[in-house]
């Protein structure tokens, strides 16, 4: 059996402003063991869950080359609705047949939202 993708950790030092961030406009639920430094962010529906780590002191926010893609079927009324609560995208890329648009994440890591999945 080959293994899947099931966890992407994320080190920050703003736990609860990314939290909310993930939670709010990517519809994620908190689950958090007492006593764990770690904040487990889980899909309401198929995914990765996405693991908060805190940083260490020496490390800097969105230093990681490293981005989140969302699947989304319609690219332009989910950066419309995500703007409605407090998170703005950039231009709405075309490419492809399918369309893809970029924003950032409270400790400034590159978060995109994309049709690509849902392309002919």
């Amino acid at each position: 059996m080959l293994p899947s993708l099931g966890r992407i950790i994320i080190y920050t030092k703003k736990i609860p402003e990314m939290t909310e961030f993930y939670c709010r406009h990517f519809g994620f639920a908190v689950h958090h063991i007492e006593g764990d430094r770690i904040v487990e962010l889980r899909p309401q529906a198929t995914g990765c869950t996405i693991l908060l780590h805190p940083a260490s002191k020496g490390q800097r926010h969105g230093q990681a080359l490293v981005k989140l893609i969302f699947d989304v079927e319609n690219v332009e009324t989910f950066c419309r609705t995500a703007q409605a609560h407090g998170l703005k995208f950039g231009p709405i890329h075309k490419a492809g047949g399918y369309s893809f648009a970029n924003a950032k994440d409270p400790s400034n890591n590159s978060v995109s939202v994309s049709s690509r999945a849902f392309a002919s």
